[in-house]
């Protein structure tokens, strides 16, 4: 059928003033925030409200055979919010209500279009904690944050996505709306197909319902930081950590390269002379001076050069901006690195062993080397999930290619080390060879049955995963 059906049809449905089709708005559209994947144009971007819609959405891609991409914030950096051409997007930006909150449960009830950071203060008014903190918690939606399965600076002890969903509200490839998990502190009964669709980056089901759990709200945290004389001496201090049975609410490492693009971005007086940084902190309460006391003695006995600890709140707040800084920071270097701001950056989201983290942050200067294109590092020390930002000159093809070239290398030894080719970014585009690479023919084809049976027709987030 053709295309003008389908609009009619949506906007039936829908609305007008949900159903759009500006050329302007298509193309912000097009993709997240990863570069140099590809990316087609939709041919129209819905807005639903509520569940209902939703089903309509799917329902009308459906009768007439057309492709649905589901969307957030679009903050993701795999290239899974990316568009195809001719692709209805679904975004769920417009489901932003907070539908409850059960401080006695210790459980939230949110659409998808929740920003992380607004249900983090919606939930402290009452004394509670939703604990997953991605980098970018002020503006992406808990919606993307269970289909990429995100982590953040507090996962290190607290966990990822995946540990707070207790149940989803799904809209099936069918149409049909699928209800999973339970609001029970406790629960075995069947499959868990909660977990299924956590980190599913929207190729099994539209999600339009999340049931979190909550935490009580910690204890004010102290924070130290370490300077160290070489990113490897900062890797052994970190499995040193582990080794020790430590457990800090917060352990991030910055390298040299992203010191100094954060104090050119916003300057704070950070030690850009230092190979690398590790940022620390304990919520222990009243045995957080003593347990920063032993982070601190571990990361002098392992060569740090400098160990200092936060004098107040609004000080170690400030340590913690930093931290956040670091993506639009270097995103700021790398266009100032070329001509015409012509400056990419290949995210990377390798995560190894703890005691292989000083293998890896050597591996990753000798293959920056290798391969003659900056690489600065920046990650979650704490469970070993680096982020290499590989810098490269979108103009120069060769540029491009050595880029390219830098990252498999790096996903290569993450896996050779014993690791994983994503520790929270996700899949998408990106990496879908790398998967196929962990997980072997076996995992293969047992992704692809699962996709077969939920998405028969492949519209779904297509080429997406797998």
């Amino acid at each position: 059928m053709a295309p003008t059906n389908l609009l009619d049809d949506l906007r039936d449905a829908l609305g007008g003033d949900a159903v759009l089709t500006d050329p302007d708005l298509l193309r912000m559209h097009q993709r997240d925030e990863a570069d140099l994947c590809a990316a087609g144009t939709p041919l129209v971007v819905t807005r639903p409200r509520s569940t209902d819609q939703v089903v309509a959405v799917v329902r009308a891609a459906a009768r007439h055979g057309v492709p649905v991409v589901p969307q957030g914030a679009r903050t993701g950096l795999a290239g899974a919010a990316n568009a195809v051409d001719g692709a209805v997007v679904l975004s769920t930006v417009a489901m932003d209500e907070i539908r409850e909150i059960d401080p006695v449960s210790r459980i939230a009830v949110v659409q998808p279009g929740v920003v992380n950071a607004a249900l983090a203060g919606a939930v402290a008014k009452q004394g509670l904690w939703y604990p997953p903190d991605p980098g970018s918690w002020e503006s992406s939606t808990i919606g993307g944050n269970v289909a990429t399965n995100a982590g953040g600076m507090c996962c290190v002890k607290y966990g990822v996505t995946t540990e707070y969903v207790l149940g989803l509200e799904v809209v099936l490839a069918s149409g049909e709306v699928l209800r999973t998990g339970r609001r029970t502190a406790k629960g075995v009964a069947g499959y868990d197909l909660t977990r299924l669709f956590v980190g599913s980056e929207g190729t099994l089901g539209v999600i339009t319902e999340v049931t979190v759990a909550l935490r009580p709200a910690p204890a004010e945290s102290l924070t130290l930081v370490a300077v160290f004389p070489s990113t490897a001496a900062a890797g052994a201090a970190v499995a040193e950590i582990a080794a020790r049975g430590l457990t800090p609410s917060l352990l991030e490492l910055l390298d040299q390269t992203h010191l100094r693009a954060i104090e050119a971005y916003q300057p704070m007086g950070l030690r850009t002379d230092a190979q690398a940084l590790l940022l620390a902190a304990a919520d222990t309460g009243t045995r957080a001076a003593d347990d920063l006391a032993a982070l601190a003695a571990v990361c002098e006995a392992a060569g740090a050069d400098e160990v200092y600890a936060a004098t107040d709140a609004v000080e170690a707040a400030a340590l913690l901006q930093a931290r956040r800084l670091a993506h639009p920071a270097m995103e700021k270097f790398a266009a100032d690195a070329y001509p015409g701001g012509n400056g990419g950056l290949v995210i990377d989201d390798v995560a190894v062993p703890r005691g292989s983290l000083a293998a890896l942050l050597d591996g990753v200067a000798r293959i920056a080397a290798e391969c003659e294109v900056p690489i600065g590092v920046v990650g979650h020390a704490g469970d070993g999930n680096m982020h290499p930002n590989i810098v490269v000159d979108r103009a120069d093809p060769a540029s491009v290619e050595r880029g390219r070239r830098a990252f498999d290398e790096i996903m290569r030894l993450g896996l050779d080390l014993g690791g994983t080719c994503t520790g929270e970014h996700g899949v998408g585009l990106l990496k879908r060879d790398w998967l196929a690479r962990e997980i072997g023919p076996v995992g293969v084809r047992v992704h692809q049955a699962i996709k077969s049976a939920l998405d028969p027709a492949g519209l779904l987030n297509p080429g997406k995963v797998l």
